[in-house]
């Protein structure tokens, strides 16, 4: 089911979303400013378990800035971000024990090579990744080959894989993703969409931006912001 939720041209003021039973994430009148430009405002949104929640927008509309908002790495201007009923300025490590967080950039060292790369990220989730099962999550992300060779002289496609690697064996609750589909190929895209429908059918949530629809199973939510 895809549930539409506008936001209003000349300062984007949120449209009351409708309400979600057992909503989960919830987006309480949030309102964000960069400089003197007001990016949105009064912006209403809620996501149960098993949703996806796509946001879009033209370049500049506050897309990331929303994501960092959702992730507390940003504050509002006005509103609040909640989850499970409760402010996340109040929960932090609680929060961000069930949060990935997946920026535009490969956060990527250059210097190590991709299974370094990925062990390193298990381990700063506070995860232990073996290296089989870190070798498997990259073979499945078409890496097989390219395991050992430095980040630096992956291609951009290649890099953008690497870290979405992590999402193979990632088991927080809420996966947020700022563009995740950029400079993935047809086959890397299949096996994205993958990894985001296990997510959602164990009943984790999604947000993330995207200029495309996302061809997931028609009995998956998904859920649509446009700012």
């Amino acid at each position: 089911m895809l549930t539409e939720v506008s936001t209003q041209e000349g300062g984007r003021t949120g449209a009351a979303a409708p309400a979600v039973t057992g909503a989960i994430l919830e987006l309480r009148g949030l309102a964000c400013r960069r400089g003197r430009k007001r990016l949105f405002g009064d912006l209403d949104a809620q996501l149960a378990g098993g949703e996806l929640l796509r946001i879009t927008g033209a370049n500049g509309a506050g897309k990331t800035s929303l994501l960092k908002l959702i992730c507390g790495l940003l504050a509002p201007e006005a509103g609040q971000v909640l989850w499970r009923g409760e402010p996340i300025g109040g929960q932090r490590e609680a929060y961000h024990r069930e949060l990935v967080h997946l920026g535009h950039a490969a956060a990527l060292k250059d210097e190590l090579s991709a299974l370094e790369n990925l062990r390193v990220a298990a381990c700063v989730a506070g995860q232990r990744l073996g290296s089989a099962d870190a070798r498997r999550a990259l073979a499945e992300a078409g890496l097989a080959g390219r395991e050992q060779l430095p980040a630096r002289l992956l291609s951009q496609g290649q890099r953008r894989r690497a870290v979405l690697a992590r999402l193979a064996f990632a088991d927080a609750a809420l996966w947020v993703l700022d563009e995740p589909f950029n400079a993935l190929d047809t086959a890397a895209t299949g096996w994205l969409l993958g990894l985001l429908r296990a997510q959602l059918e164990r009943g984790g949530m999604v947000v993330l931006t995207s200029h495309l629809p996302l061809a997931l199973d028609g009995a998956l939510r998904q859920r649509s912001l446009a700012l």
